[in-house]
């Protein structure tokens, strides 16, 4: 997988396009899945098959602007990995630390101090990303004006990110499934590996990509 990922985010163009709306019909999948295990009515399933398109298009929209805007070494740094490190930070905070959880009814892995992981993660990889090259305020006086946007920055995401994966997990126990599919094999589907990434990219969307559209 890593390897698909980052052949199609290096050689961009089409077959970035390709990829995303590969992923992006793979997770619609798998959300129209959930779906028919809420057993709604008629009206309430339309519904969430709109609402599904709408969040996963905009989400993948995002995706490919963002590279058709810059370089895949930098799509990477400070568009992907952030979002990875929210994960990797909050799991080892989160085994480490304990503590209350979010909302257990949900989620009952998902603690406070993974959350501040995720957020201490994300933060330390934009500060680093911010003190070298890739950061736009690096070596021009206001290093520190760029470090607090990326810790800003870093903390959103974990946010995002976390209320992605919140919101899938939601929609997996009102199906009454463990995993959205079993596409990958021990981890369950595309959707379950992809739930952050589509929060935080649907904002993107929302405050960047759709006003740039729009000529705002």
């Amino acid at each position: 997988m890593v390897l698909v990922v980052s052949g199609a985010l290096w050689l961009g163009g089409w077959w970035w396009v390709g990829f995303v709306s590969l992923f992006a019909g793979l997770v619609l999948w798998e959300w129209n899945r959930l779906v028919r295990g809420f057993n709604g009515s008629a009206l309430s399933e339309v519904t969430w098959l709109f609402f599904g398109a709408a969040y996963v298009s905009a989400a993948g929209l995002a995706l490919i602007q963002v590279r058709m805007t810059y370089g895949p070494l930098e799509v990477l740094l400070v568009f992907l990995a952030p979002i990875v490190a929210v994960d990797v930070g909050a799991y080892f905070m989160g085994r480490a630390v304990g503590g209350p959880k979010i909302a257990p009814s949900i989620s009952p892995s998902k603690t406070w101090a993974g959350l501040l992981g995720g957020a201490l993660a994300a933060s330390a990889l934009g500060i680093t990303i911010e003190l070298t090259d890739f950061g736009p305020a690096a070596g021009d006086g206001f290093a520190w004006l760029g470090i607090g946007t990326a810790v800003l920055a870093g903390t959103l995401i974990a946010v995002l990110a976390q209320t992605g994966d919140f919101f899938e997990s939601w929609m997996k126990r009102r199906a009454g499934v463990k995993d959205s599919s079993n596409l990958i094999p021990g981890h369950g589907g595309v959707f379950d590996r992809a739930d952050g990434f589509l929060a935080v990219y649907f904002v993107l969307f929302l405050v960047a990509v759709a006003p740039a559209l729009l000529g705002f």
